[in-house]
Formats: structure tokens, sequence, C-alpha cells
């Protein structure tokens, strides 16, 4: 009698097949994780009109429908990785993929602008425990030789979502489906999120750090305090009439900020486990990146709130019109991104990201002198050569502005400097949200609240007007931006030293799981 056995070459060959399908699955998961929270955070500013006819909503409302998911996946983005690293990168990846699926329901849900922006809040704060551990994931899931074709896909995913995030938003607007009007574009998130936490907790795998850092909670609570000191004040103070109070608060802030910069210190002698690495800042050209990151940040989130605006309420557009005229835009911006990181930066250094700013500024100077020109009256041709600069502009410094930064960072600090670098822009665009009530709305006046403009064909038209005289005044802080971005720019190394670049082609998972292709912070308004 025989008995015949597989041959083991046959065998390892069906498990690596089967193993490779586990991968691709789980790989599939977290880049729509990652789009997910991309296209969430770029739809809503196409329905933001749409929110504000339906609900009532205020202008301070509006910002924070925005701001509050930047500010909250901001301060959560390092505190969320380090709780992957200590608890599990996958039991925290479905913890935050379910929360940012309830929290999408809540905000389909919404009954009126009070909860629509606790639920915003809510889903940022999710989103900072699903995304930090999505490069983390990958970097465990994944091979060292296949790493390098996935982060190029996670790259195309992030691209995506910058584009696809405001078409998206615009046609589920403009479909109004079951009568919706605006939910849908939350909705949406519904039957994507249930399948990922199915598909997750069958094909992820679990992984912690060797040694993984504590929670600072403190410093989170100091930092969140400190931060809400000076933005809160500044959303509400215009339609409070900039009340005593909030100037006091906004003086304190910084009080605050000094508090927390203290207990850092005392922290990281204490135990090494301080929220923000301070050292990092002795170092000039991060110290001198995050300024850069900062303004960047501060001028991208004033510039998207403003131009929804001015294309929905001031030139009358609905929200596809305003959708594709944004194509130029996204365009002009993913190409100048690939150019600049591929062929660019590694021949002519830090001038390339200069030269974007110059051709941004340029782009917002056409913007306003076209805004101007023409008023109400405003064409999306006319408009398409402004937004072909800026988007050309911004896509030579979003790409290559993380190495450039971090290039005389030790590197044993990168993953920590990534996550700051990161968070910083995040934090620049929630200040940039909360600036629009001075820069854009201040301009616009009480004629552009719900009913101030009375009714008629005249009170419409001192509507739309108003738009326009708010964007022209916003621009000019956008010009402003830019030109400090472009003196920041100076103090950055003149080139990426070819040895660290190298280094850094192959991202790894950091600390705190923030790494630096998290997300382009200009592309998350």
């Amino acid at each position: 009698m025989t008995t015949s056995v597989p041959a083991a070459p046959e065998t390892a060959a069906a498990a690596a097949r089967a193993a490779g399908r586990r991968r691709r699955i789980a790989l599939a998961v977290v880049l729509t994780a990652a789009f997910m929270d991309l296209v969430d955070a770029t739809i809503v500013n196409i329905a933001i009109p749409s929110i504000q006819r339906d609900t009532g909503a205020t202008f301070s409302a509006v910002q924070w429908v925005t701001a509050g998911y930047a500010l909250a996946f901001a301060l959560g983005l390092i505190t969320g990785g380090r709780l992957g690293d200590i608890h599990g990168r996958k039991k925290l990846f479905l913890l935050g993929m379910g929360g940012f699926t309830l929290a999408s329901a809540l905000c389909g849900f919404a009954a009126g602008p009070g909860m629509l922006v606790g639920a915003r809040v809510l889903q940022g704060a999710m989103a900072a425990l699903m995304v930090p551990q999505v490069l983390a994931i990958i970097h465990v899931t994944f091979p060292a030789h296949e790493r390098g074709k996935v982060f190029g896909m996670f790259g195309a995913v992030i691209g995506l979502g910058a584009v696809c995030g405001p078409l998206i938003g615009a046609l589920l607007t403009e479909g109004n489906l079951f009568g919706l009007e605006w939910r849908p574009i939350f909705l949406i998130n519904l039957p994507v999120g249930i399948a990922g936490i199915l598909l997750g907790r069958r094909f992820l795998t679990e992984s912690r750090a060797p040694r993984a850092l504590r929670v600072d909670l403190i410093g989170t609570v100091l930092a969140t305090a400190g931060l809400l000191m000076l933005l809160y004040p500044l959303t509400q103070g215009r339609e409070s009439g900039w009340p005593l109070w909030g100037f006091v608060s906004m003086a304190a802030s910084p009080l605050v900020l000094a508090v927390f910069v203290r207990y850092e210190r005392a922290k990281a002698r204490k135990n090494g486990s301080p929220l923000v690495e301070l050292p990092l800042f002795k170092v000039r050209t991060f110290a001198a990146g995050a300024g850069v990151q900062l303004a960047f940040g501060v001028v991208s989130g004033l510039f998207f709130l403003v131009w929804t605006l001015h294309m929905q309420l001031g030139l009358g557009w609905g929200p596809l019109h305003a959708g594709l005229t944004g194509v130029p835009f996204s365009l002009a911006c993913s190409t100048a991104a690939g150019v600049s990181v591929q062929r660019l930066v590694p021949r002519f250094g830090r001038k390339v990201l200069q030269a974007g700013a110059l051709i941004m500024l340029s782009g917002a100077l056409v913007y306003l002198w076209e805004a101007g020109r023409y008023g109400t009256a405003l064409e999306s041709w006319q408009l398409a050569p402004a937004m072909l600069l800026m988007g050309a502009g911004m896509g030579l410094i979003v790409a290559p502005i993380t190495d450039t930064v971090i290039s005389e960072v030790p590197a044993e600090h990168s993953g920590s400097a990534s996550g700051i670098f990161n968070t910083t822009g995040q934090l620049g665009m929630a200040l940039g949200l909360g600036l629009s009530s001075v820069a854009f709305f201040g301009g616009v006046g009480d004629t552009g609240q719900p009913g101030g403009a009375g009714t008629g064909a005249g009170a419409a038209d001192a509507l739309r007007a108003s738009f326009v005289d708010g964007t022209t005044h916003a621009l000019w802080w956008v010009c402003g931006g830019l030109v400090l971005v472009f003196g920041l720019l100076f103090l950055l190394p003149r080139r990426v030293r070819a040895q660290e670049a190298a280094e850094r082609a192959e991202p790894a998972a950091p600390e705190g799981g923030a790494g630096p292709e998290q997300r382009q912070p200009a592309l998350v308004s």
C-alpha cells in the first residue's frame, strides 16, 4: 500500500499565495481608512452653504464644522499613535474606524448645528486613533522588498482623495439623494466603515511597539486648553460683539501654553515620554520648518474655506459647478507634487519650495484682481489661471517639505519629528479657519448672516456682493501668509543630503505611529 504526500514546494506555494491574499486585503482595508479620512476632511467645504441653509448655522458654527475636525485630529494624532504602540495597532485601528463610522452617522442625522459640530469633533478624534496606525500596520504587514510599491500606492490614494473629496461632495450634495441634501456626504461612510471593520477583524495582524512610550494625558489636556482658549474666542468673538472675556482668554492662552512647555520639559527629565520632544526645536531647520508648516496650514485653512464660500454664496454657483471649477487646482497640484519630488528638488533644493510660494502668491494676486474686476459676474474659465497657479505652487511645497525639514534631524528622532511636523500643519489649519472670522466674515459683515440681508432681488445682490468683498479682504491675508512662508523657507537647508534622503526614502513605522506620509496638510481643507 502506498500513500501520497503533497510536495513541499506546492504546500509552500499555496501558503505564500494565502499570505499574499491576506496582505492585499489588509492593505485595502487600511488604504480605505486613509481615503475615508482625507475625503471627509475635504468633502465638507463644498457642502457648507447647503448645511447653512438647512440648519440655519451661523458663521461661527460653519467654522467649527471644519475647524473642530482639524483641531481634534491634530491634538489626538501623537497620542493616538502611542496608544496603538501600547495597546495594539489593530485594536486601535478598529476602535478608531468604529468610532469614525458612528460619528459619521451622528453627522448625517444631526438635528442642528450644535450636534453637527460635536459629531465633527468626535469624528476628528476617532480619525486620530485610526490614521496613525495605517503606516505602522503596513510596515509590519509587508516585507521590506514590497514596501516601496505599497507606500507608492499609499501616496496615490492620498492624491486621489484630495482630488475626489470635493467632487464626491459636490455630486452627493447636488444630487440631493432621497431628499437628504448634504447629509449623504457623511452617511456614505456607514457601509464603507462597517465593511472595513469586518474585514479588518479578520485580515489585519496585531502588533505593538517593543518599548512603547507612555501616554502624556496631562500634556494633552494642557495643549488642548491653551489652544481652545485662543481659538474659541477668536471664532466666536465677532458674532458675540468681541466681549471682554474673549480677549482675557486669548491673552491667557500663551500662559497656559508656557505651562505646557515647562511640564513637557519636566516630564522628559522624569520618564522620557513627553507629548512633544522639545529638543527637536533646537535644530534650527526643524524649528523653521515647523514655522513654515504652521503658516502654510493657516493659509490653506483660510483659503479653502473662503474659496468655497466665494464660489457658492458670492457667485451663486451650485455645488457641482464649484467642484468642477476646482479640478484644475487639484490636477496642477498633483502633477507639480510628483515633478517636484522626482526631478526638481534633487536638482534645485529649497529653491523649488520658494518658487512654489511665489507661484501660489501670484495665483492669489490674480484671483484677487479678478474678484475685484469682475465681482459677482466672474466665470469659471476666468478663475482657471489663478487655480492652476495656486495648485501648481502648492504641489511644489507640500510634497517635498517633510524630507527637507527633517533632513538635519537625527535619524533616531525622525519619527517624532514627522509626527510633530504633521500635527503643526493641522493646528495651522484650525487656526486659519478661526482667523476667517476676522479675515473673511469681518469683510462680509452682518449682511451675510442668515436673514441679515432681508428679502428680494436687491437683498440677494447685496448678499452676494458682501461675500465678494469678504473674499478680496481674505485674499490679502492669504497673500501676507504666503510672503511669510517664502521668508521662512530661507531658513531651511539649501539641499537635502543625498544619504539622508535615501535613508528616508522608505518610510518606517515611526515613534507614535505618525509618519511623514500621514497627510499633506494643505490638501485637508
